[in-house]
């Protein structure tokens, strides 16, 4: 990090967040084309103000802020964390022209919900919002899934060290590739291929239950885009309880898994070693909560029949555990449930998926390092003194723990806890103590179900708060912490 950053250091942040703004007005001729497509003509006219507004930004900020510095790594964390806030600020505008928002902070709340995959809501009447923007909503969790960092590294034109600083400065700590741009091409790959099947069978499964071909269309980009990437949008105000269909909620649930497992995983898995999916250490982790937590779940709801236990309490769990936020339980129904079942699912979203997902929360793999390390001590204690005891773990190959992956995984949880706390103390006044914890951790991990607190009338503190916590948990505190330690470094001058 530059300590005294000067005059061309903030040409350089400013130039790139400039070509980040370009990119985004290109990705809002999307919308602009399925408004023309279906005929909706004030969405039409909101997406080409949209597109106006984002793309004077980008041209404005390029060519005041000429980029006079190459971009390096001491720029990357500023960049993202800054980059992250004017995305979903423009990404707003839209949204805030339609009217479904009572307020342009409730339409910033959605596109950062959108960009960070959480999923949280305040849109009014869902239900008659225009394909155009629901395919805007659910674009924005695909480009912020995988997009906008990647985007930003195929914009800038500088060495390794800036695109890999981009690369980790979003939250990701591990490489599929030594070339940032090879990583990025295959996550994209991946993410390519999964999105023609996912749309695909989705598709026939809404065109065979009576809806008609453009409509089932729509609706499975926008389910796949929700579930893939972890992100918990829907196109109706019911989620996946609007459907009513046992085939859906198994696709959906298909697709959080694969968007919850390590890209690498699916690297391995596609052109190594298939059988690595079965000795992840990741995987074994997830495998073990999953039946921990399914196991309490069944206690907790003795007496309910099979199905219903599958459907109302494993897909909960499941997506509280990938981070997706999908729910097949009507309105209010979850907020009635057991309050074990609650605590479950508080637990399953404070951990989230795998590392280099698109998933957030504390991460599989650093779940499993504590474990590992808290295991190695009390191993220690119990051996000779001058025994050496060494923690492995198989992840991708066969691997020692060393010291700083697990001094890593203790600072990163301490923030995630430290800020799943803070945010359930803030919402207190809104709901018992249990609600307000739920939905802390659903917005800081990324996840978006909700028991009713998140909605249109709440305090204006409480959606700043949850707009904060959306946007840390997705960068994992690294980035905005050295972002602000870069900023307050002015008033050292």
């Amino acid at each position: 990090m530059v300590i005294s950053p000067d005059r061309k250091d903030f040409f350089a942040v400013f130039h790139i967040i400039g070509r980040l703004s370009l990119f985004l007005s290109l990705c809002m001729v999307i919308p602009l084309g399925v408004a023309f497509f279906f005929k909706e003509s004030s969405p039409f006219y909101d997406y080409l103000i949209g597109i106006l507004v984002t793309a004077s930004v980008g041209f404005l900020l390029s060519i005041v802020f000429p980029l006079k510095k190459e971009v390096g790594w001491q720029h990357s964390f500023f960049i993202v964390s800054l980059g992250w806030l004017v995305a979903s600020l423009l990404g707003a505008v839209p949204f805030f022209l339609s009217h479904h928002w009572l307020s342009f902070l409730d339409a910033w709340f959605e596109s950062m919900s959108g960009f960070a995959t959480t999923g949280l809501v305040l849109v009014q009447d869902l239900d008659h919002l225009a394909h155009s923007h629901n395919v805007w909503r659910h674009l924005t969790m695909f480009l912020g899934g995988q997009g906008i960092i990647l985007a930003t590294i195929s914009l800038v034109r500088s060495a390794g060290s800036a695109n890999i600083g981009l690369y980790v400065s979003e939250g990701r700590q591990e490489k599929i590739f030594p070339n940032v741009i090879a990583t990025a091409r295959f996550i994209w790959q991946v993410s390519f291929v999964y999105m023609i099947l996912g749309t695909t069978a989705l598709t026939v499964v809404l065109y065979s239950q009576g809806i008609e071909l453009s409509k089932s269309i729509v609706h499975a980009f926008c389910l796949f885009m929700a579930a893939f990437d972890t992100g918990g949008f829907a196109p109706q105000a019911q989620n996946i309880a609007y459907y009513h269909s046992f085939s859906i909620e198994i696709l959906t649930l298909i697709l959080m898994i694969l968007g919850a497992m390590n890209f690498n995983l699916h690297f391995w898995v596609w052109n190594k070693d298939k059988r690595e999916i079965f000795k992840n250490f990741e995987v074994k982790i997830f495998l073990f909560t999953i039946l921990i937590f399914t196991i309490v779940l069944y206690w907790a709801m003795q007496g309910n029949p099979a199905v219903r236990m599958f459907r109302k309490g494993f897909y909960q769990l499941i997506s509280a555990h990938t981070g997706c936020g999908f729910t097949n339980l009507a309105y209010g129904e979850l907020d009635r449930e057991q309050p074990i079942m609650a605590a479950i699912l508080i637990m399953a979203m404070g951990i989230g998926g795998g590392m280099c997902s698109t998933t957030g929360g504390i991460k599989l793999l650093r779940l499993g390092f504590i474990f590992k390390a808290v295991v190695g001590e009390i191993k220690k204690a119990v051996m000779p003194f001058k025994a050496i005891y060494k923690e492995r773990y198989h992840h991708l190959k066969d691997s020692v723990i060393e010291e700083r992956y697990i001094k890593e995984a203790f600072i990163i949880t301490t923030f995630y806890v430290f800020t799943y706390m803070l945010g359930g103390l803030l919402g207190l006044g809104q709901g018992s103590v249990i609600h307000s914890f739920f939905e802390s951790f659903s917005a800081a991990a990324n996840v978006g179900l909700s028991v009713g607190i998140t909605n249109p009338g709440m305090p204006t503190y409480l959606k700043l708060t949850y707009i904060v916590q959306m946007w840390m948990g997705r960068l994992e505190f690294l980035s905005i912490f050295i972002a602000l330690g870069y900023v307050f470094s002015l008033f050292k001058k």
